[in-house]
Parts: C-alpha cells; structure tokens; sequence
C-alpha cells in the first residue's frame, strides 16, 4: 500500500492505492463529510481478499484528511467529480468501478451522470440523493451558514468538537465512532483550519443533488445501494427509493448499521462490492 500526491489544476489531492493490477477493473473509494480515506481501511482490506486482481486507489478529497484546503473552491458534487475524473485521468485509469459513502455517493453518482463512459459500476453506501440530506449535520451546517463570525471566534477545536457530538450517534459502537472522528477531525484543527471546515458544512445542502435525481433512470451501469438499517441521518427509506430510482439497482440493508456503514460493517460492505464487481 502506497499513498501519494496528485496536482490537479493548482491543489494537491491525496490517495493511497492497495490491491494489485490484474484482469479486474479499478475501483475508487470516494468518502463523505468529515472523513477521509481512513473510512475505507477495512473495507479494502476484506476486498483484497474475497475479490483479487484489482487495483483500488482511496481518495482524501479537497479538503479531507491530507489533501489541500478548499480555499475559494467549488465544493459542490459535479465540481469533485470532476477532480475526481482528473486524477483517474493522472493515473491513467481509464474506467473504474466507483463506491461512494455519504457525500462520496453523490459524487460518485455526479460522475456516472456527468460521464458515463468512465464509470463501469457503482456501490452507493448510506449515500446522499435525491432531495434527503443528513438532517443532525445540517442543523449544524445552517446556525453555521447564519453564524460564521462567530463559527470563526469559537476556534477549530471547539467548533471540531460540535461536529464530533453531532456525528458520533453515526456509528453503532461509541468507541470505535470517537477515534475516527478525532481521526478525520484532526486535519481541521491542524493544517486544514476552520475556514475549510466550514466550506464543508455550508456545502452540505448542495443544489446540484436533487438535480442529479432526475437523471437517475439514464445509468445504466450495475448499482448496488447498501444502507445501513439503523442510520440516524440518511433513513434507509432513501435507499429504498434509489434503488427504485435506478434500473435494476439492488439493495442491501445491514441490520446493526448505522451511517458509517463502511466502518460499522467492512465485511458485508466488501461482500456488496465483491458481488457487484461478478455482475
């Protein structure tokens, strides 16, 4: 496993790549709001395992974990998936099967929509859709939009720490939902500052979303949508209606999981992802 930095226009983007190149097709790991490619570690490995032969590259994407701060940039689905498209361009990948968690299904589902011909097929983890958004981090993400000033004189640790209460009932075991979120976290309180976390939250409400939706009955890749039962944020109606959105998507729900499925469930998750990449 190795991880380096790819320049794209001027901003640095970080990714780490596992697996090996056989007669597979590539799969990207794209995560969502706060985390970082940290969130697939264990769902790579079991993948390793059960599905051989392919190269898995993890993306921190801009503004995540080691990647560069977002500055000015546009933070919206379409605008990452294109980043997204200029680093599978970098390392000369010509298609590739996308899993997206959160935030990362609807870049990935931005990407498939957007081009087509990239995107072999698509796992959508606990995604964002449709017009359903995370309902305890906007909360958040509005009294910031109404409050920067004061979202700004409250620090990065402190307003890290409001993201962190509000996230943690994300995960079905405590323990393990605290050191993730001190993990992905960390990178707000350090080099990528509070400015960066609040581009993020006032993006969460992105208007080109619901736009996405009207496109969906287009794909026609596989989908696998994957939900975990128990998601406080993103209930798993919503997989329901992606999966009737999308022609001949499949659904699987895990029973114990919540938001962060990729970390409440690595096993099944790479089980989906396994299945998917025989369809």
């Amino acid at each position: 496993m190795r991880g380096e930095f790819v320049d794209l226009g001027g901003c640095r983007l970080y990714y780490y790549a596992a697996g090996t190149r056989g007669a597979g097709e590539p799969v990207v790991f794209l995560h969502g709001f706060p985390a970082s490619s940290h969130l697939w570690r264990h769902v790579v490995r079991e993948l390793s395992e059960r599905s051989p032969g392919h190269r898995m590259v993890v993306v921190d994407l801009l503004g995540f974990g080691r990647s560069d701060r977002p500055l000015e940039a546009d933070l919206s689905a379409v605008a990452h998936a294109t980043r997204v498209r200029g680093l599978m361009d970098e390392l000369r990948i010509d298609t590739a099967c996308l899993v997206g968690h959160a935030m990362g299904g609807a870049i990935a589902l931005a990407l498939a929509c957007t081009a087509p011909s990239r995107v072999t097929r698509l796992c959508l983890v606990n995604s964002v859709a449709l017009d359903d958004w995370p309902s305890r981090s906007a909360r958040v993400a509005r009294w910031l939009c109404a409050s920067q000033r004061v979202a700004r004189s409250v620090g990065a640790p402190l307003l890290a720490g409001l993201v962190h209460g509000s996230l943690l009932a994300g995960y079905a075991i405590a323990d393990t939902g605290r050191r993730s979120l001190d993990h992905y976290l960390h990178a707000f309180t350090t080099h990528l500052g509070v400015d960066a976390l609040i581009s993020h939250l006032r993006a969460m409400r992105d208007p080109t979303v619901p736009l996405l939706g009207a496109r969906l009955s287009e794909l026609r890749q596989p989908v696998a949508v994957v939900w975990g039962r128990l998601d406080p944020f993103l209930g798993v109606r919503l997989g329901e209606r992606l999966r009737d959105a999308i022609t001949g998507a499949t659904l699987d729900v895990i029973p114990g999981a919540r938001h962060f499925t990729p970390e409440d469930a690595p096993e099944r998750v790479a089980e989906a992802v396994a299945a998917l990449l025989k369809r």
